[in-house]
């Protein structure tokens, strides 16, 4: 089954605590540079992690989203915009789309950017037909500010809890504003304005069937000035950290040009590995020579199709890879065009991993390297990246046993 694409995000709120900022603009359009937007951020995110099929719900303002956006694409992503005619609360723009929206989707807000692993809370709807939508929690340090949310060992969510000053100053988990739903649960609401939150969500918990993911990472809201002016400050210098991968013997059993699905055999401990990668908020690139489309023995679009096919393994794990660098060239290639191109594109040359570092803004000095070949080893020391040599045995473990494995884990994100 094709894991969930599709991501809405609402932003038709009218940023009122925002004043002067939001006079003209609506919340999500908040300049942080001088070339992007708050907006921005957010699709690129999802973009990232998979999700081909953005659908923007505006309304207030909602002419200058759709003018930057409708019709957009963003890393492999469309991005269509739909402007309600009046306010309908967060359930009701859901069912204002309703003919668009897949089986299931995310949603998330136009106005708030958490850096999370989507695919985690994608994944725990897929892998549980029983369940209507999910949630992600989040743990703060005051929960008496909000309203905490109670779910068993399960992850099934069993109580919302109102603010309660009593609790202020304790730790606790709180909504953390993202969701995984299927479509079938719109049918619930039928009156508007209809919130998600305190019109469909209790009803779900009533019935059973809302479930939830810990989550953790960096977070943002722009709804008042000071936090407008901290995401101005943060967001444009932020470097993501990452975990590079080589293919063949370190995600898979190395098998003499393997191009076909039924080939693969995963390493043991390699979906963890990018699993742990992600919810940590690391990028995970894979860096591989594939001298094999060179030499004839398959070709560049076998490559391809079997990485999206690994894509959606992970994907159903939870997880995801940012990229997949490929070098098809070498000197002794059948084509000539394999032959003479980008010569210093294959591994033990440093560019892929150069290259990737800068269409993602990786932070070089902060990543790790883990191939089983020399050439890999030499790659990573050309762009100043730590290198672990993978032997065998558990991905994961060899990462997590690692020093190198454990200072990338524990970096800044």
């Amino acid at each position: 089954m094709p894991s969930i694409r599709q991501l809405v995000i609402l932003a038709g709120g009218k940023g009122t605590r925002l004043g002067e900022h939001a006079r003209t603009t609506p919340k999500p359009m908040m300049q942080i540079t001088e070339q992007r937007v708050f907006l921005d951020y957010i699709i690129e995110n999802a973009a990232r992690q998979g999700f081909v099929d953005i659908l923007i719900v505006a309304g207030h303002f909602g002419d200058q989203i759709a003018a930057r956006y409708h019709h957009a694409c963003c890393k492999g992503a469309n991005i269509s915009v739909f402007v309600e005619p009046e306010a309908r609360g967060t359930a009701g723009a859901l069912t204002f789309i309703s003919d668009r929206l897949a089986g299931a989707f995310l949603v998330t807000n136009g106005d708030t950017f958490f850096d999370i692993n989507f695919r985690a809370l994608a994944a725990k709807l897929e892998g549980s037909p029983h369940l209507d939508a999910a949630i992600a929690l989040r743990t703060v340090d005051d929960v008496g500010r909000y309203g905490s949310v109670e779910a068993n060992g399960d992850g099934l969510v069993t109580e919302f809890r109102e603010k309660d000053e009593s609790r202020i100053g304790q730790q606790g988990v709180i909504n953390a504003g993202v969701y995984a739903i299927r479509h079938r649960a719109l049918s619930m609401i039928s009156k508007y304005p209809a919130s998600i939150e305190t019109d469909l969500f209790p009803r779900l918990v009533k019935g059973g069937t809302l479930g939830s993911v810990r989550v953790e990472g960096y977070f943002i809201d722009i709804g008042l000035p000071e936090t407008l002016q901290r995401g101005r400050i943060e967001l444009p210098f932020r470097r993501r950290d990452a975990l590079f991968l080589d293919r063949d013997g370190v995600l898979n059993q190395d098998i003499n040009y393997l191009h076909k699905r039924d080939d693969w055999q995963w390493i043991d401990g390699a979906r963890e590995a990018i699993r742990a990668a992600n919810d940590a908020g690391r990028a995970v690139v894979v860096i591989t020579n594939q001298a094999g489309i060179g030499r004839g023995k398959y070709r560049e679009c076998d490559a391809v199709s079997l990485h999206a096919w690994m894509q959606e393994e992970l994907h159903a794990f939870g997880a995801f890879v940012d990229a997949v660098y490929l070098c098809p060239y070498h000197p002794d290639a059948v084509a000539e065009s394999y032959r003479i191109k980008a010569p210093f594109d294959r591994k033990p040359e440093p560019a892929m991993l150069l290259r990737a570092a800068r269409q993602h803004d990786l932070n070089l000095s902060h990543c790790l390297f883990v191939g089983d070949q020399s050439s890999d080893a030499a790659a990573a020391d050309a762009a100043g990246v730590a290198f672990l040599h993978f032997h065998g045995g558990n991905l994961y473990q060899e990462i997590m046993s690692s020093e190198k494995g454990r200072a990338l884990f524990a970096a800044s994100a």
